[in-house]
């Protein structure tokens, strides 16, 4: 296999696409952001990443709280509606016909179709260049009770989720493992030692 160079940029795919969601005076917003993702497991941090020029960067830095919304296949088009539409010039809510509700810990609201709602309150922003980076506290998450099985897991792949890869949304594929399964020690098949039935 041979290979060559392109000039430094942006190959991590794919990611989420997911709608954010925020309030600042009154007012609500969402756009959508694919520059998220996790940063630390305890305490619960992600992040997402902004450019200062979008009407929701103020909102966000005035209020300091934010929620990420995860997205499926049935809000692929609001996902890209509201990620090349401004809050400045529309209620991109009522253009894509978007039910709000309230946030449980933050001032901010939440998108009723998402399967998974992450509550986060601004910890720290970082100036990056092009975008500058919102480090956030996870405080809540609220998830659609639909998918959870009676074991407690939250069966998020049969939400249909979407994923953003080089300008183009996707639906995720089917299981291919779970976490450790490489190194999982196979379970030994226990013989039969009774008597053959006739």
């Amino acid at each position: 296999m041979s290979k060559i160079s392109w000039k430094p940029g942006n190959m991590i795919y794919p990611l989420p696409a997911v709608m954010v969601t925020c309030r600042n005076g009154g007012e609500d917003n969402v756009l959508t952001v694919a520059w998220t993702g996790t940063i630390c497991t305890n305490p619960p941090m992600t992040y997402i990443s902004v450019r200062p020029e979008r009407h929701s960067y103020d909102m966000i830095k005035n209020s300091g709280e934010f929620v990420i919304n995860l997205t499926t296949k049935a809000l692929v088009k609001a996902t890209d509606f509201c990620g090349v539409r401004s809050g400045r010039n529309m209620d991109k809510f009522k253009e894509m016909g978007l039910e709000k509700e309230e946030a449980q810990v933050v001032d901010a609201p939440v998108l009723a179709a998402s399967p998974v709602n992450i509550e986060c309150r601004v910890e720290e922003i970082i100036p990056l260049g092009s975008h500058h980076m919102f480090m956030g506290k996870v405080v809540n998450i609220m998830v659609d009770d639909t998918y959870m099985e009676e074991n407690g897991r939250f069966a998020l792949e049969k939400t249909n989720p979407l994923v953003y890869s080089h300008g183009g949304y996707f639906e995720t594929g089917k299981q291919l493992g779970t976490f450790g399964y490489s190194v999982r020690k196979k379970k030994k098949r226990k013989k039969n030692h009774g008597v053959k039935r006739q």
